[in-house]
């Protein structure tokens, strides 16, 4: 006969993630205490600590790639449903809009890890790949950057005149581009190369600076400036 763990409003008071928060803050809390706190217990076998500590032990102990998971594949651990992993989820999606605005309020483009630490959250994650385009002033700040195409797992269909038209509606003096593989390959393909050969064409027309065009990957980026191929 199975015996049903208690949640975490029964445990002993030492050893409840929330009160534990209460008395010493949150950064004494393990990633796996935090996210007990969110779902609130665990099944019959885990407590909610125990649970998040296997979940997580899946993804090599490492939020990025928690951040990574699906409804469906977090729904496939006993005790997740729908409701714990929608939780999981939003916490994952605001851990990532925060370092945005965080990154968004400092940011001047200096160098191709710039570029990477901004775009990182955007688009390390995504099951295709997406085009966009940083529109920078003079002093190389972000004006903007705005998304220009959604393709598929291998190749995205970029229109050079509607990046032209972003830049100048947004009166940008310099742009970068930036696109992500979702392979895990970090090297440009021939298209790549063609792409970004029509588009340094195409600005020095206009009199825009084509700063960099950056390949993105979660972890490692290829820089077109760092390679001098612009």
């Amino acid at each position: 006969m199975s015996v049903e763990k208690l949640n975490i409003n029964q445990w002993a008071e030492e050893d409840r993630p929330r009160e534990k928060m209460i008395a010493h803050g949150a950064a004494v809390l393990t990633d796996a205490e935090l996210l007990a706190i969110l779902i609130g217990s665990g099944n019959q076998d885990e407590t909610a600590v125990e649970l998040m500590r296997r979940v997580l032990a899946t993804c090599g102990n490492n939020l990025n790639e928690l951040g990574k998971l699906s409804l469906e594949q977090l729904c496939n651990f006993k005790g997740i449903g729908s409701a714990k992993a929608v939780t999981i989820m939003a916490a994952c999606e605001l851990g990532r809009r925060r370092k945005l605005a965080e990154v968004e309020e400092r940011l001047v483009v200096t160098m191709p890890r710039d570029i990477y630490n901004y775009f990182h959250p955007k688009l390390a994650d995504l099951p295709v790949e997406e085009f966009w385009v940083m529109l920078l002033n003079n002093a190389c700040k972000l004006i903007d950057a705005r998304r220009i195409a959604t393709g598929g797992i291998s190749e995205v269909s970029v229109d050079v005149r509607l990046v032209l038209r972003e830049a100048i509606l947004g009166r940008a003096t310099a742009i970068v581009l930036c696109h992500n593989h979702p392979s895990g390959n970090v090297h440009p393909s021939r298209h790549d190369d063609m792409l970004t050969d029509r588009l340094r064409q195409a600005c020095e027309l206009m009199n825009i600076r084509l700063m960099d065009h950056l390949v993105l990957t979660d972890g490692r980026y290829y820089s077109y400036s760092d390679e001098g191929r612009l």
